[in-house]
């Protein structure tokens, strides 16, 4: 679908609440996303941006049994996703293979690579190492941390351990620290808490409520931003975790989600329950945060970070309407 001054549009039949930048093709830009719809066959769309940056083009149709919650693309393989799922009933998780010859079939199927199963509760999400290849994974539901061994040749995960979030807490997300592959931050209802996957257990906590989501610097260690209902984007430097070294004010109303440039430093992208009241600035020099870019309204929200940087304004529209 074309795109103009304001963006770039491509049209979902059902309604979406996540996209992924693909990580591990490094020749395109190239997103995936997938509908939510109760009542009829779900969508995974693999899209690519074209050359010029003026289109989406659909690069694979594939079918997924269940309403997608969630997703996120390997940052190692660029057929390989997993999937945050309702049936209506329950919540599942699975790990997807895209078929190698998709762009020459009439109807490609997904593979199954692995199911996470053993969550008892609603799964919210599933977090890759974002700096390269690992075989773990970890999958977060409203009461537990589950570490995975994922071993893709065998289509098989399993276990490798699980703990509770402890009584009176509540899991909703989290995000996998790039710079230490046994470090995870994770929110909850009244704090986002720091786990050792190593030990598997709570090493430190920002005591900040109704924090929905949080994402490490890639660029810069011990550096975190959360969104907060109400409160907004705060960016904090981890050794010193008391308060934050800086807020980023200029909405006015609660942050959805929140996430760093890998690419380029000082950017952030922020997702909004209402539109902005003006551009949010930046007072303190060692959060670098000097030139944010907005997109429209999503839950969820990937920046650009291959051959169209932000400077040429590209953003992604796939919905018009989405579900909280």
């Amino acid at each position: 679908m074309q795109g103009g001054s304001s963006g770039i549009g491509y049209g979902l039949k059902y309604q979406a609440r996540c996209i992924s930048d693909v990580k591990a093709d490094t020749d395109h830009t190239s997103f995936i996303t997938g509908t939510l719809s109760l009542r009829e066959e779900n969508e995974v769309h693999l899209l690519r941006l074209s050359s010029g940056g003026t289109e989406l083009i659909c690069e694979g149709l594939f079918s997924h049994p269940n309403e997608i919650w969630d997703l996120s693309s390997c940052p190692f393989d660029q057929r390989i996703f997993s999937t945050v799922f309702s049936t209506g009933e329950s919540f599942g998780a699975a790990v997807w293979q895209i078929p190698e010859l998709y762009g020459q079939l009439n109807s490609p199927q997904l593979e199954r690579i692995a199911s996470l199963d053993g969550h008892a509760g609603k799964v919210n999400c599933i977090l890759w190492w974002p700096s390269g290849r690992n075989d773990k994974l970890i999958s977060i539901d409203e009461e537990n941390l589950f570490l995975w061994s994922l071993d893709c040749s065998r289509k098989a995960a399993q276990v490798q351990s699980k703990e509770s979030a402890g009584m009176l807490h509540y899991l909703s997300g989290g995000a996998w620290d790039p710079h230490d592959v046994n470090a995870v931050a994770a929110t909850c209802e009244s704090s986002v808490q720091f786990w050792d996957l190593r030990t598997m257990k709570k090493t430190s906590s920002i005591e900040r409520g109704h924090v929905r989501k949080v994402d490490y610097d890639t660029r810069k260690m011990h550096m975190l931003v959360t969104a907060e209902d109400e409160s907004g984007i705060h960016i904090w430097d981890l050794r010193m975790p008391k308060v934050p070294i800086d807020e980023l004010r200029g909405h006015s109303h609660w942050t959805w989600a929140v996430t760093c440039n890998p690419e380029y430093d000082g950017l952030i992208l922020v997702s909004l329950s209402l539109s902005l009241s003006s551009p949010l600035p930046s007072t303190h020099t060692c959060a670098h945060v000097h030139h944010p870019f907005f997109p429209i309204v999503y839950p969820s929200i990937n920046f650009i970070t291959k051959e169209h940087p932000l400077s040429k304004n590209v953003k992604i529209q796939l919905s018009s309407k989405v579900e909280s």
